[in-house]
This record gives C-alpha cells, structure tokens and sequence, in this order.
C-alpha cells in the first residue's frame, strides 16, 4: 500500500515551515478503512498541493496519532478529525494526545460534522446506490442516517442536525439511527418510516470509512444502502476547510507547546467549537 506525502512547504522568505495537516481517523480492523482515508487524504493533497498532510489514528491502525505527533517535534500541527460530530475521542482524546506531545505546537480543528459540504457527500453517496434526484418530495420515500452512535449528548445533536440538513436537501424525511450505545437502531429507524408509508427507504452512511459498524447497518437495507463518505471530492474540500478554520480561530492565540504530562490546553478544546 503506497500513499503520496510531501515534505513541509517552507514560507518564500525561509522562515519556519508552514503548519502541518494531521488527520485524525478512528481506525478499523476492516483493511478497506485504511485504503479509504489514504484515498481521501490524497484528495486533500491535490487540492492544495505543497501542504504537509500526514495521518494518525486513534486505535487499531498505525501510525497512531502520538506515532505522528512524535514525528512533527518543533513543528506547527493543526489536528483535523476525520469524526463526523463531537464525542468523546473529540472532546477529551484529541486534546489529551495533543497536550501529551513533546515538541509539538497543536491547535485542534472541529469535527467534520455538521457541516453543508457532508450532506453533499451524503447525497452523492447516495445517487450513486440507486436514489433518483427526481424523487424530491417523493410520497413513499425516505432515508435513514446510519450514523455510528455515542452516549455524548452532543454527539447525538450533530446527528440529528446533520439529518435536518439532509432531508432539506432531499425534500423527504430523514430518520437518525445508530449502530451502537444510542436509538433507534437502522431496523427499527427503517419500520418507523414504512409504517407512516416510506417503503422505499435508503440508508445513508454516516461513516467517514468502512467498518464494522458501517458494514452492519449498510446489511440492515441490502441494496438500499450508500457507501460511506471516504474520499467524496467534497469531503477534502471539508477537511481543508476545518484546517483553514482552526488556523484562523487561533491567529490570535499562541499555539499550545505542551510538556510530556500537560493537562488538555483550554485553548485547543475551545477551537472544537469552531464551525
């Protein structure tokens, strides 16, 4: 498996080099995770060529995240997660790794969700498994948001805000469901909507690769599911945008420089609010 990286782009007047773009992803036992957000990392890359862009992941895949910090010391690092809403890798991983990187100059970048550049992921995923851009306000349809699931009360406010978002998009109603530690589950997100007289209902992915729990709600909807967002066109132009976002919310802050035993810096949390 091969992927492209490109050195540090260095300033015209030879001062420090530009920060460096790390993707965060949750990692899968499922290989095709792996090939998934390289793909998309690699989007990122042609779009804004020269950019430093490197991954870590928070479990089962290497690198892992303080593989990469370990890498970057005496580097300027803005942390992107490629997490589709706030929970707890969000909220209290990300600034914990970040905080405990020797060297490393962190700023934090919001979740990729909710944002308009998902749901246009969302839609493109889904024409391309069978929905026909005609059916705006079709009577007998419907979608279900399969979305992983969290017991973090915000995480579960960015899905259903994501799924307003996208049944405005589609003119049909959109059902949040979950594979795990919330409900309603995809089966019974899917009786909700035949039972008021959706009977063509299509599963969204809300998954940024596949997995396990990707895998397990596309099977609830076989031949009706879309698949999950990897490495859509709009979703680099959003990590890019979480990147720009985080650099400018922190112009005027002093980015974090944290000893190996450093608690979260406040100042990283707070840029996970960013928009």
């Amino acid at each position: 498996m091969t992927h492209r990286t490109r050195q540090p782009a260095r300033p015209a007047d030879g001062g420090a080099p530009a920060p460096v773009l790390v993707a965060v992803a949750h990692g899968s036992r499922d290989p095709e995770a792996l090939r998934t957000v390289l793909a998309l990392l690699d989007r990122v890359r042609d779009l804004r060529p020269g950019l430093d862009v490197r991954l870590g992941h928070i479990e089962l895949n290497r690198p892992l995240l303080p593989e990469t910090l370990d890498g970057l010391r005496g580097s300027d690092a803005v942390l992107v997660p490629l997490l589709l809403g706030r929970g707890h890798h969000v909220k209290r991983d990300l600034p914990a790794r970040a905080a405990a990187a020797p060297g490393v100059h962190t700023r934090i970048a919001a979740p990729l969700g909710p944002h308009p550049l998902l749901v246009e992921a969302l839609y493109g995923r889904l024409v391309e498994a069978g929905w026909d851009p005609a059916d705006r306000g079709g009577r007998g349809a419907g979608v279900v948001l399969a979305a992983a699931g969290s017991r973090d009360p915000d995480a579960a406010r960015d899905t259903r805000r994501t799924a307003r978002m996208l049944a405005g998009r589609l003119g049909v109603p959109v059902v949040p469901a979950y594979a795990s530690a919330a409900t309603p589950t995809v089966p019974a997100a899917l009786r909700a909507l035949a039972a008021g007289g959706r009977h063509r209902a299509f599963v969204a992915s809300y998954f940024t690769a596949p997995g396990r729990f990707a895998s397990a709600c596309a099977d609830a909807a076989p031949g009706r599911s879309a698949a999950p967002l990897g490495a859509h066109p709009a979703m680099a132009r959003l990590v890019l945008h979480r990147f720009d976002r985080a650099l400018s919310a922190s112009a005027d802050v002093p980015p974090v420089t944290p000893g190996p035993c450093a608690p979260a810096p406040a100042d990283a949390v707070s840029l996970l609010a960013s928009a």
